[in-house]
């Protein structure tokens, strides 16, 4: 069998099997489906959205993105998939901190490692859905935070982490679920009462902690990625919450948020190049 994909990883434009063509498909993403504009995208309007929004409307999409994820990280923790990052975490301690990193990161030794459960995902990936939203259940659960929020939170969770990703593009040297990690922080944020500018401060502190860890493809190391993504979000999030941040001038960090967001896609998109064509070298080198 082989398979023809054109702009997008999930933009199948030719399936062939034992030498007949079995499918075609459009020969572009856009025509395929029209892309929703995420450059509108904003913290501020996100975190208002997720305060008025009528919850109704977007529940059925959420509470499925809650049950596949939390299901895939649950048999990521049970069975013994790809590296065990999840199990690993557990062993040390079953604090909230750890078992957000450790649910987050079952799900994605599952995923990585041939597990055929379904999951929602983020900005094209598995992995950036369990990231953005497992570890807000996590949290919500231990804190016997009502469903309303908790779905408002998801709302900013998912939202920022596809707001980030946006300026990055679809693919990249650039590893997603840093961006995930992130936005679980400022989901995590909004579930104990964080505002907008707790939430911004949120996701500049995290993007500071991470930014540039690279991707290289789809593996088992991910879920470790992740566990470490996750531990920035919390971490970004503790330190806005004590009144402490990361200002303009500290790296990459530049004064406001979107300022700082657009900073690390250029980071990604621009300074990275290079770096995806090295690494396609050296795995293909192995």
């Amino acid at each position: 069998v082989s398979v023809h994909i054109e702009d997008e990883h999930t933009n199948i434009t030719e399936i062939v099997e034992n030498g007949v063509c079995t499918y075609r498909g459009a020969h572009s993403a856009a025509e395929a489906e029209e892309e929703p504009d995420y450059g509108a995208l904003n913290v501020a309007d996100i975190f208002d959205f997720a305060n008025s929004v009528d919850v109704n409307d977007v529940s059925e999409i959420l509470e499925r993105q809650i049950a596949y994820n939390t299901a895939i990280s649950k048999e990521g923790l049970k069975n013994n998939y790809g590296a065990r990052i999840g199990q690993l975490l557990l062993k040390r301690d079953n604090n909230v901190r750890t078992r957000a990193k450790a649910y987050a990161a079952a799900g994605s030794d599952a995923r990585m490692s041939g597990c055929e459960l379904a999951v929602c995902i983020i900005s094209g990936s598995g992995n950036q859905g369990i990231t953005a939203s497992v570890p807000v259940v996590i949290y919500a659960q231990e804190n016997n935070i009502d469903d309303e929020t908790m779905l408002r939170a998801l709302i900013v969770s998912d939202l920022v982490t596809i707001h980030q990703k946006t300026g990055i593009g679809c693919l990249s040297a650039y590893c997603g679920a840093i961006s995930a990690g992130c936005g679980c922080g400022a989901g995590i944020s909004y579930l104990f009462g964080g505002r907008y500018y707790e939430i911004a401060h949120t996701l500049v502190n995290a993007v500071a902690i991470l930014s540039g860890t690279i991707c290289d493809g789809a593996k088992p190391s991910c879920a470790a990625k992740i566990a470490m993504a996750v531990e920035a979000g919390i971490m970004g999030y503790e330190m806005a919450k004590t009144g402490r941040q990361f200002y303009g001038g500290d790296g990459i960090v530049t004064k406001g948020v979107e300022n700082t967001i657009r900073n690390v896609g250029r980071l990604a998109r621009d300074g990275m190049g290079e770096t995806d064509r090295e690494i396609l070298k050296i795995m293909l080198e192995q």
